[in-house]
């Protein structure tokens, strides 16, 4: 398969008069001009989206089904807005659903489902005053039910999000031990504690200013640390909801260049016609692009990375190149896979993005498969 378009952005520049050759799902080669039989694309294409933080899609909520069979419409669903690979997350939940979770996630992986990374758990070993919509009698310390699921190997990324303050040091160095990925966030820390998690091993920061104790002059708490702490990642949810603009501009400057990650938090309906749901008995309504309880409790978004690339550029002035680096390339190198995706090169995943120069996603491929057109 021969691609070209009138820009295609590699992760480093733009570049015109270029031909992607893809075969076996790889790009091949990159040459110069438009080759015969180039399929002759109007757009930009990039990498495609790298999203770590995603709850649902196409109607299917991963803690209400967390079945194979909802990884593969959550990927079809976000695959519209040109994400071509996830770690589907779990909110905090028994047990019981977590391993039914790493069972479809470990079935995922084995089977190579394009488009699943890993699975990510959001809790349960949570902060209960900076809880969220979590279901608050979920929350509970990691137990040995826990400690075994953690330790599983064949669940591809493992992500978890935890607060410093409810966990051992010992939790925290027996969780990196096992390969799982230590994310501080629904935290109510000391700037001090959330420092010492990142010094225990935890690198990275789940939604950015959400869920955290806040940055005062005598208390920098989590999001000071987040801030602060140069190797660790943060997740940012660009929605116009979860944060003021300003504070993602904020964000921006203070962070290392690549230290900080587009995400969606998004939950069933994007993707879908559906305008709501129940969570744990708390009705979720969705209004646009923002979801809450009726008491006004965000409930994950209904956000998506094509748009969340749209709102860094046009309301953050952020450069497009890093934007879409911010969606792409640097979640890849966040979760240890950029040798394989994340930008433009010979020898990487054809997991690629067409879009147009208002932001809406034409064609979208996984592995060098066309998996949605518009």
């Amino acid at each position: 398969m021969l691609l070209t378009a009138d820009k295609i952005f590699d992760g480093n520049q733009f570049l015109s008069d270029k031909t992607l050759e893809v075969e076996d799902g790889k790009i091949v080669a990159i040459h110069d001009g438009v080759l015969p039989q180039t399929q002759i694309l109007t757009g930009t294409l990039t990498a495609g989206f790298i999203d770590y933080h995603v709850n649902g899609g196409g109607g299917k909520l991963f803690n209400f089904e967390p079945t194979i069979e909802t990884l593969k419409a959550m990927v079809a669903a976000h695959a519209k807005f040109g994400t071509t690979a996830m770690v589907p997350t779990l909110i905090t939940d028994t047990a019981e659903v977590m391993i039914q979770a790493a069972d479809a996630t470990a079935e995922a992986i084995a089977n190579s489902l394009p488009g699943v990374l890993g699975v990510h758990y959001e809790g349960p070993h949570l902060s209960i005053p900076k809880k969220g919509v979590h279901e608050e009698s979920l929350v509970r310390p990691i137990g040995d039910v826990e400690r075994e699921l953690f330790s599983r190997q064949d669940l591809g990324v493992k992500i978890i999000t935890l607060a410093p303050e409810n966990v051992s040091d010992e939790d925290i160095q027996f969780l990196v031990s096992t390969k799982n990925k230590v994310s501080l966030g629904h935290s109510n820390a000391t700037f001090a504690r959330a420092k010492e998690g990142v010094v225990l091993g935890a690198d990275g920061f789940t939604h950015l200013f959400n869920a955290m104790s806040p940055f005062t002059s005598r208390e920098p708490g989590v999001l000071g640390a987040a801030l602060q702490s140069d190797a660790a990642w943060c997740g940012i949810i660009i929605d116009g909801h979860h944060m003021h603009y300003g504070s993602a501009q904020v964000a921006y400057a203070a962070k290392p260049k690549g230290k900080l990650l587009l995400v969606t938090d998004a939950m069933s309906t994007v993707g879908s016609d559906q305008q709501g749901f129940e969570f744990f008995g708390v009705e979720v309504i969705r209004d646009g692009d923002k979801l809450a309880t009726p008491e006004g409790t965000l409930a994950g978004s209904a956000l998506d990375m094509i748009t969340a690339v749209k709102n860094a550029v046009v309301h953050c002035n952020i450069p497009l190149s890093e934007a879409l680096n911010m969606a792409s390339l640097y979640p890849a190198e966040y979760l240890g896979v950029a040798d394989t995706m994340g930008s433009i090169e010979i020898g990487k995943n054809a997991d690629l993005t067409l879009y147009t120069d208002d932001f809406n996603v034409t064609k979208t491929w996984i592995l060098g498969e066309l998996v949605h057109t518009n």
